[in-house]
């Protein structure tokens, strides 16, 4: 799917790591919730509340999974879950554009 239709586009953006990863939350009329975004070269560690569903769309990114010792390199586009209430470690090594897709289920 390259576009969303019927959604609502929060204004105010999502930034973290002083700006290097930037996103925007969009609302869906079944009450799901996406954000897209792009980080930028560095390392990172997200937090999740909800189970998510990340999707690469472009980029050049390592991925260590909750559990995992190991980055694994991944090649985009792809994606991967995160379960609720845990952590990942992304290596970003090229601009990297994704969506996240947040599961209340």
């Amino acid at each position: 799917m390259t576009e969303f239709e019927n959604v609502t586009t929060v204004k105010a953006a999502n930034i973290y790591y002083d700006g290097k990863v930037t996103s925007r939350t969009l609302k869906f009329e079944d009450g799901s919730t996406k954000s897209l975004g792009i980080m930028l070269p560095g390392e990172y560690t997200f937090g999740t509340d909800l189970k998510e569903i990340m999707e690469i769309l472009s980029g050049d990114l390592e991925v260590r999974l909750p559990g995992e010792k190991d980055f694994k390199k991944l090649t985009t586009p792809c994606n991967f879950e995160v379960p609720a209430n845990s952590s990942f470690d992304l290596i970003i090594t090229s601009p990297t554009d994704y969506c996240c897709s947040y599961l209340t289920k």
